[in-house]
């Protein structure tokens, strides 16, 4: 964020450092113009108002990650203040207000050695990784407007899609490049009151802060009805045991002794730049699940964009794919094989579902799962469509039910279940190639005639 070292995501530790994010005597820093740019289209994205000057401030404590002793953030004056972003759910759309966006440098990375899957609990020592140090990092805080587990998943989910399109990062959970802290709290029903809050640390995934929520809840309800008082506390949370485990107790804002930063000036963005960020942002994802809800369902919308998926869809569609085919391969046998949607040719894709139904199972999700390869064509799959030529069936039924004449008697005599054993004799003499539907109604109409 302030200095020119560069960024590389597992590079060797402490390879990728400098005077300034090493806070060497005398290292001053210089905004990142592209970070701050990147900010302000977060913030236009959110609906937010961008300041006519910002402030970065210096947020002093002492730990491993921090060798200055404080870092560089935003505090009474961020970059981004007020804006929503309105979450689509199956009670209708959900509005969460967004309190500030601000820019600041990242903490250095800590790897606990030894304890439980490299938690600071129970550790015997850590290490630190410089590399991360000074990397910029935008800080969203919401207001309390979320009220279930369920919702904070959708409101990320929402939230980082939003983020990926706009360029501004990977956003990718497992690698750090998204992180989310939950402030948690609970209040008898009907009440408007906004009790004592936790924060859960540390949580990788959104099922698991989910899920850690959930168990916070829990933990809390627990607290006031057993007749104790909840503590402002930070917790981490363990998906394997669906435990948390107290960190440290939860420091307020007067802890930090928040002051201006010396060594910067105040960021003050023309309108003209404001402008043109205004004019870059896409059809946001939000507005997407939106148009496309009415069609497929909120659930199938909602999964198309959040996955990446959408513009595929949009592509099937001009290509002449049914809504529904096109939709279904794209949120089960595309989700599941892993397939980047972007590098798809969407022309090739749409030949392959318009042959589906004549293509075994096996050669359809191969297909699926070579789908992005470089020069992947749909006509070698299709090539294999599966036998549904009555001529071609009818002898290989007749064989079939010829060699299995006490079978043939006891299903005509009610044992209906049978239909199985002889549809899985055609398909293990064709070698799984007959159309399981063209197999089915030959071998009705066969066996219904006396």
């Amino acid at each position: 964020m302030f200095c020119r070292c560069e960024l590389e995501y597992f590079g060797e530790p402490n390879t990728h450092t400098c005077p300034i994010c090493l806070a060497f005597p005398g290292a001053l820093p210089v905004p990142n113009a592209r970070a701050v740019e990147m900010t302000i289209k977060l913030g236009l994205a959110l609906g937010s108002d961008i300041a006519e000057q910002a402030v970065f401030a210096r947020k002093n404590y002492f730990y491993q990650d921090i060798p200055k002793g404080y870092q560089i953030s935003q505090y009474d004056k961020p970059l981004c203040v007020g804006g929503s972003l309105l979450v689509p759910g199956p009670d209708g759309e959900k509005r969460v207000g967004i309190t500030r966006a601000h820019l600041e440098e990242d903490a250095a990375k800590t790897i606990h050695v030894g304890g439980a899957e490299g938690r600071i609990v129970g550790a015997a020592h850590s290490l630190v990784d410089f590399n991360r140090g000074g990397t910029p990092l935008v800080e969203i805080v919401t207001e309390p407007d979320i009220h279930s587990a369920e919702d904070a998943r959708r409101f990320l989910q929402l939230l980082r899609q939003t983020i990926v399109e706009l360029g501004i990062s990977d956003a990718e959970m497992e690698k750090g490049t998204l992180r989310c802290d939950a402030n948690v709290s609970v209040r008898p029903a009907g009440s408007s009151e906004l009790r004592t809050r936790c924060e859960l640390k540390n949580v990788n995934s959104f099922s698991f802060v989910a899920r850690g929520i959930d168990a916070e809840i829990a933990r809390q309800i627990a607290v006031y009805e057993q007749g104790g008082t909840v503590k402002q506390e930070t917790y981490d949370y363990d998906p394997a045991s669906n435990t948390l485990t107290v960190a440290r107790v939860k420091e307020e804002a007067d802890d930090y002794r928040y002051f201006p930063e010396p060594d910067l000036v105040p960021i003050e963005p023309e309108a003209e730049l404001v402008e043109r960020l205004r004019a870059e942002l896409p059809e946001l994802p939000g507005e997407r699940i939106r148009r496309l809800a009415p069609e497929l369902g909120l659930e199938t919308a909602t999964g198309l964009v959040t996955g990446g998926r959408d513009r595929l869809f949009d592509a099937l569609l001009r290509a002449g794919t049914e809504p529904k085919a096109a939709a279904n391969v794209l949120m089960n046998q595309l989700a599941a094989a892993g397939v980047d949607a972007d590098a798809i040719d969407p022309g090739e894709l749409a030949k392959l579902i318009e042959a589906r139904a004549a293509i075994p199972r096996t050669a359809f999700d191969e297909a699926i799962a070579a789908s992005a390869s470089p020069g992947f064509k749909a006509a070698q799959y299709v090539a294999e469509a599966s036998i549904s030529d009555s001529s071609e069936l009818e002898p290989i039924v007749d064989r079939i039910l010829a060699a299995n004449p006490r079978e043939v008697e006891q299903y005509r005599s009610g044992k209906e279940g049978l239909l199985g054993f002889f549809v899985g004799q055609i398909m293990r003499e064709t070698q799984g190639k007959a159309s399981p539907q063209a197999v089915n109604e030959l071998l009705r109409a066969k066996l219904a005639a006396e």
